[in-house]
């Protein structure tokens, strides 16, 4: 034992254990090469060093899934908190470096990426040149579990989130509301579930947080809609409408500013309904003078005017 942590200390690679992790919860070395941007024997050959590092198998191969054995599990309970430790030290160091620099990972939707963002990014590289902003898309569940495992520094969702390490910070509310092209029978400036129901809708796909509000309107009056398309994008939406295939509820960010199509009527919702955006962070994470700038230009950009 006191032999294995002498090369431990002296050896130990961050990167291997993220591959490590990666392999375990993709269960296939291909798909951690993927998410890692490497290729598979590379992840393979990072395998095998951090096992005889170690002195110990940590992966074996159950049919054609790659599994922990007993000593990867047990690695795997202290990997996440290996990185996040790490993570929090170069956040703290950030602190003493002159100026505001240093790289912060954000996560969001696609609506708000298109709708939201861009002028919020634009305006902290007019100021905060040094920063760099990564963001990602995808749906409220995956991203609230990438900021818990601290591979994003935050999100920015659509509510309810889960999860008891985070805290949420109200961001703003986005109005929902229907649209139709103007000359094909278009809609009345406010429809209510009665109105929609009988006719060709093109909803969110079922698991997005954004469908499940639309669903719970329609609900509400005892109505569940039939979609004749169920997708993933707000824009993909609005081109189906465009195209005359049928009508759509989509949040109201997206019918503004650059989001207005000229096809297109966009219709109060009655009785009114919204989606609420949300930061959300690990409750332990160390704010960092680049995440904090972040975190102040998001909550600035969403405040009382976009309620």
């Amino acid at each position: 034992m006191q032999g294995m942590r002498k090369t431990l200390d002296k050896s130990f690679n961050l990167d291997q254990l993220r591959s490590f992790a990666l392999v375990v919860e993709t269960g296939s070395f291909s798909s951690a090469a993927d998410r890692l941007g490497l290729s598979q024997p590379a992840v393979s050959l990072q395998i095998r060093q951090l096992e005889r590092r170690l002195g110990v198998r940590l992966v074996e191969r159950v049919g054609k899934r790659a599994q922990a054995t007993p000593a990867g599990l047990e690695l795997l309970r202290h990997a996440q908190n290996i990185e996040t430790a790490v993570e929090n030290a170069i956040d703290a160091l950030a602190d003493h470096a002159s100026g505001v620099a240093g790289r912060v990972r954000l996560g969001t939707g696609a609506t708000a990426c298109l709708h939201f963002l861009p002028a919020v990014l634009r305006g902290l590289r007019e100021r905060f040149p040094k920063i760099g902003v990564v963001v990602s898309t995808g749906n409220t569940e995956d991203q609230a579990r990438r900021v818990e495992e601290n591979s994003l520094d935050l999100a920015l969702v659509t509510l309810p989130v889960a999860g008891r390490s985070l805290a949420v910070m109200p961001v703003l509310d986005d109005e929902f509301v229907a649209i139709g092209r103007h000359d094909l029978a278009p809609l009345k400036s406010k429809v209510g579930p009665g109105d929609l129901a009988g006719l060709p809708l093109v909803l969110f796909e079922p698991a997005a947080n954004t469908r499940k509000l639309v669903d719970r309107w329609f609900a509400a009056e005892g109505l569940q809609p039939q979609p004749v398309m169920e997708l993933g994008s707000v824009e993909a939406m609005k081109e189906m409408v465009a195209a005359g295939l049928g009508y759509a509820i989509v949040p109201g960010m997206a019918m503004e500013g650059r989001g207005a199509h000229p096809e297109l009527k966009a219709s109060r919702l009655n009785p009114r309904t919204h989606r609420s955006l949300a930061i959300v962070v690990r409750r332990d994470k160390p704010v960092s003078k680049a995440l904090r700038v972040v975190l102040d230009a998001i909550a600035a950009a969403g405040g009382p005017g976009r309620r």
